[in-house]
């Protein structure tokens, strides 16, 4: 989804499907984030999230964004966006013009839910599929398939139980031991 992304508009995009995969967030997570809510440390970055939909008390937490190999690193698309875009302070995600501007006001959360469906799209996937939300399962899903802990999956997401992390893996994990697949 992130392939052949150009202009500021594309910077933008990327930056925000890579970090928001990376990261697990919520729409609302990822347009809250502001650059001082960034500190960058020499394994990629932390995100200080203030609040979320589970935290109303506002105890904030902590989410690592590592460094990936490749082209799909979401620390060097962030970099890249908050240079381009001349972010010295506020929102770090935020609407770009037709013309490349970047305005001062952050993105809402039905923007990032639009920009993954419009992704998708690009790439041959119904977008009707698609919403901002699938970013954070993606990563649960991808995470569970690759035999990552729950435990660690939860430090990402913020997710207090494994059962309301179940929800997301319970597919992912669906031929893993199969007993069907054993007696066949």
């Amino acid at each position: 989804m992130v392939a052949g992304l150009q202009g500021v508009k594309g910077l933008r995009d990327q930056a925000l499907l890579l970090v928001g995969f990376a990261g697990a967030f919520r729409r609302s997570e990822l347009v809250s984030l502001q650059l001082s809510d960034v500190e960058w440390v020499q394994q990629g970055f932390i995100a200080h999230l203030r609040f979320s939909k589970t935290d109303q008390q506002g105890i904030g937490r902590k989410v690592a964004i590592p460094y990936a190999r490749g082209a799909s690193c979401p620390v060097r698309a962030l970099q890249s966006w908050i240079e381009v875009a001349g972010i010295s302070v506020g929102p770090i995600f935020r609407s770009v013009s037709k013309g490349g501007g970047v305005s001062e006001a952050g993105l809402t959360p039905q923007a990032v839910a639009l920009i993954v469906k419009e992704r998708a799209k690009a790439v041959g996937l119904d977008p009707r599929n698609y919403s901002g939300h699938s970013l954070r399962a993606g990563l649960i899903t991808s995470a569970a398939k690759l035999g990552v802990s729950s435990w660690k999956i939860r430090q990402q997401t913020g997710h207090k139980s494994d059962a309301m992390l179940g929800r997301y893996i319970r597919d992912a994990n669906i031929f893993v031991d199969n007993p069907a697949g054993a007696v066949l």
